[in-house]
């Protein structure tokens, strides 16, 4: 009988060099490259090229690649209608679901996908990677007005990725300092190995399905509160807390009764998540640059950090990159229900990355299972039972 691992936990799915993590040195690089000179120096644009080809670019391959993203940045008037008939107490994941895979109805799956071997249309699949990647951002600002009964921001050509999708999110011009956090938190966000929305893609990608219906599938797994939802959970625990003084009585009530604390703890990591500290940094400079006007919710979480560090760190358990992020959204002014959108927007850097690298070498999955069920046995007719 094969080995029966909960999870797959620890069980290799598939070879990449795309990202790689070190849970006991709490250090996560792309293409090699560390987290944080990324988060000090790049741009998500940058980052996302550095995902897709598997090296920096030059100024021209990223010049090149911006226009590229900026011109498919508006979204037919078809997609549009469609959105407006969604209902706007709809959580935006599931809109934007929804709107991606729809996107598939327009632009149809190449021949490449439609054989055995190796998918070898390299403009097809740059020129869909671009597609989706430079529409996912204005779709999520595009629902903030739709489900409130307005017409959407139009993007503008003279905006980088973030800026733009603040600028349409919220219809004004982004200040410099919002823009570059909101820069930052999309290259922390953009990939992050095989977790379980990748994994979705890997496994819908070896079937070569439509890309749109592969990206779609991710961002379904990329929804549930154990993996992309947990940032709203904790902005909710945050608020039930209440005052940095009760937060030892909630930890120790959470922990004597098993129950999950939002944001603590990550399947890879022994120690703090590099991006939560990243995360923290760039809270910390945002309260500065408001002249130390600090949020509660902020105390709130680091008495939070602090007793679960103390019961907790000898377990290897620490703040993930959820535990701030949400918090800094929330400080953007930003709905709690859309901070799993922007984690959307981030990751499809990463998840067309591996989708690219999937149908380079491309075989269906169909992993096997522990059968628990009965042994063969005979029908029975209706009537005699």
């Amino acid at each position: 009988m094969s080995e029966y691992l909960p999870g797959l936990a620890g069980v290799p799915a598939t070879k990449s060099n795309i990202s790689d993590i070190d849970g006991e040195k709490g250090i996560l690089s792309y293409r090699g490259y560390p987290i944080e000179e990324l988060a000090a120096q790049s741009t998500f644009e940058e980052t996302a090229l550095l995902l897709l080809d598997g090296r920096l670019p030059t100024r021209d391959e990223l010049r090149e690649f911006t226009k590229q993203l900026v011109e498919n940045r508006r979204i037919k008037f078809h997609t549009r209608g469609m959105m407006k008939n969604l209902p706007p107490s709809g959580h935006p994941m599931e809109m934007l679901q929804t709107v991606v895979a729809s996107l598939g109805m327009f632009y149809p799956a190449s021949d490449c996908l439609t054989g055995s071997d190796a998918c070898e249309d390299l403009n097809y699949i740059h020129n869909t990677t671009v597609k989706i990647l430079a529409r996912i951002g204005p779709i999520v600002a595009m629902w903030e007005h739709i489900r409130n009964g307005y017409d959407p921001i139009e993007p503008r050509a003279d905006l980088s990725y973030a800026e733009n999708f603040l600028y349409m999110l919220t219809g004004k011009e982004p200040d410099p300092m919002l823009a570059r956090i909101m820069d930052v938190c999309l290259i922390l966000h953009a990939e992050h190995t095989i977790n379980a929305s990748t994994f979705a893609v890997l496994v819908n990608a070896s079937t070569l399905g439509n890309p749109y219906g592969v990206i779609s599938a991710a961002i379904g797994a990329l929804s549930g509160p154990l993996h992309g939802g947990a940032n709203q959970k904790v902005l909710q625990m945050l608020e039930e807390i209440g005052s940095p003084e009760k937060a030892e009585e909630y930890v120790d009530e959470r922990l004597a009764n098993k129950k999950v604390i939002w944001g603590m703890g990550h399947r890879e990591y022994k120690t703090k998540d590099p991006r939560a500290t990243i995360l923290q940094g760039l809270m910390d400079k945002f309260i500065e640059a408001r002249g130390g006007d600090v949020n509660p919710l902020f105390e709130i979480a680091k008495a939070v950090e602090a007793v679960c560090e103390d019961r907790l760190a000898k377990k290897g358990v620490y703040a993930n990159v959820d535990f701030y992020s949400g918090l800094l959204y929330s400080e953007m002014g930003i709905p709690a229900d859309q901070f799993t959108t922007i984690f959307a927007i981030a990751r499809s850097a990463g998840w067309l990355a591996h989708w690219r690298e999937q149908l380079a070498d491309n075989r269906i999955f169909r992993p096997t299972q522990v059968y628990t069920g009965e042994p063969p046995r005979k029908y029975v007719p209706i009537d005699k039972r």
